[in-house]
Parts: structure tokens; sequence; C-alpha cells
């Protein structure tokens, strides 16, 4: 089998720091190359986590939130864009997304649209990847405190939605079902408000398995019209635009989650 990750060092001993080691979960289906990063990342100070799927990286978030996600995009069965889909769910967590695809323009805006913090590609050097971490991390703790700036909800002309939850709720409070699918669609359009998106992209963003040119997404889009546009004089949300898909026409205000609210308030 051939080793993606050579073992890099430069003989000298990792720098000590102050306080925990700094722990990061490495979600890689690929055993020998997630022990090669694990054993890394050790020895240089950092607390790794091994997790080979979705099923280990959701018992340690019950654990507890690492600092940290180094997440394969390739896991075998698994789709590493619908554990990064769900980690975005239960949290704000930096993420660096893998991949094998080198060429793939489109699969690296994907990621980073869905909310990856950096994104790498195979082969690499582990002494990039640990620069890559040192790096996100360094901007989160630079970064505004997840109160300010975590689209925890979504409000739109008397609408809200929770993500935690996963609630919608219209103008009067009343709340609203959406099914997994129509929900996905929600947020794609409401991450990227009065924003032109493709078919293909929605078709990506909602992990939609069918064919990227099949027509399903229309009647998605339909679906979620449907749920948004209520009465004779609602507003047009979901508007198309001939030749590339349609567009959340709507300005959007994204809120922290309630319990941040409520701690600064």
């Amino acid at each position: 089998m051939t080793m993606v990750w050579p073992a890099i060092g430069n003989g000298t001993r990792p720098v000590e720091q102050s306080g925990p080691p700094t722990q990061i979960l490495v979600v890689d289906g690929d055993n020998a190359a997630r022990s090669i990063v694990v054993s890394y990342l050790e020895e240089h100070g950092m607390r790794p986590i091994p997790a080979s799927g979705r099923e280990d990286m959701a018992s340690q978030f019950s654990i507890s939130e690492p600092s940290l996600v180094i997440l394969d995009r390739h896991l075998g069965d698994e789709d590493g864009l619908d554990l990064l889909r769900e980690i975005r769910v239960w949290s704000d967590v930096p993420v660096i997304l893998t991949s094998k695809y080198r060429r793939d323009e489109t699969d690296r805006i994907i990621g980073l649209e869905l909310g990856a913090d950096d994104y790498v590609t195979k082969p690499f050097g582990l002494r990039e990847l640990l620069a890559r971490v040192r790096a996100v991390l360094r901007s989160r703790r630079c970064a505004p405190a997840p109160h300010e700036c975590e689209p925890a909800r979504y409000r739109f002309a008397g609408w809200q939605l929770d993500r935690r939850s996963r609630l919608l709720t219209d103008p009067a409070g009343a709340p609203v079902s959406l099914t997994k699918g129509l929900y996905a669609l929600l947020v794609a359009f409401l991450d990227a408000p009065q924003r032109p998106l493709t078919r293909e992209y929605l078709v990506r963003a909602t992990r939609m398995h069918e064919d990227i040119f099949d027509r399903s997404i229309d009647i998605k889009v339909m679906r979620l019209r449907r749920k948004l546009e209520v009465g004779p004089n609602a507003l047009r949300v979901i508007q198309t635009e001939r030749g590339v898909g349609y567009v959340f026409a709507l300005p959007v205000e994204r809120l922290p989650s309630l319990r941040a609210y409520r701690a600064t308030n």
C-alpha cells in the first residue's frame, strides 16, 4: 500500500505549550494515513483523537467538542461532505477538509461554501498540514467571539430558522415543518442570500444524490416555495434566475444562538 503522507521531521523537539494540549479530531477512513497524522500531531504537542467515520465522530462530539476537525472527503461508504454538513448543524468548530481530488475546483469550492475553514489535497506534507492547523486556530483566536459571528439563527421577513433545533417559525411565531431535504435546501439559500445559485450547487449542498441535471431540485424548490410563500399577498422569496438556477430574494439577518444572546443581554 502506498503511503500518501511521508513522515517529515527536522530532528528538533516540538516547542512546549502552556495549558492543556489542543484537541484535534482526525476523521479518516484510511487507517495507515490516519495513524501517521495522529502520531505527527502528538509529536508536536497536540492531542489528536482518531475517528474512522460518522459514528466515531458523533461519539466524540457527545463527549467533548474538539478544537479543530481534520475531515477526509472520502470515507468509504460515507461522504465527508455529509459529515461536514452535520458538524455545521451541531457546531462552529473549525474544519480542515482533505481530498484526493487535486484538480476538482468545484469540489473544493463546495467544501468551503459548506463551512470548511481550509481545504488541502492529497498527497501533502505533514509540516504543511501542521502549519494549516495552526493558522486556522490562530485565525479563530483572533476572530470575534462565537456569539458575535456564529449564524446559529437566521431571520428574514419575520421568519426565523434556528439551526440548532432545526425549527422554522413563520412571522406569527408558528412552527413550520420541514423535511430533511427542504431544511438543507433552505439553509443553502440562507447561507448565500440574494445571490444566484446554480442547480448543481443546490443539488450538492442539499446532499441529493440524483444526477446534477435531474429536475428533482426544481420540485424541491417548488415545495419550499409553498412553505414560505403563503397567501395571495406573500412575498416572492425564491426567484428563478434564468440560465443559472435560483436566488433567495430577501435579505437575511444572521443571529447568534438564543443562549449566547441571553448571556449578553
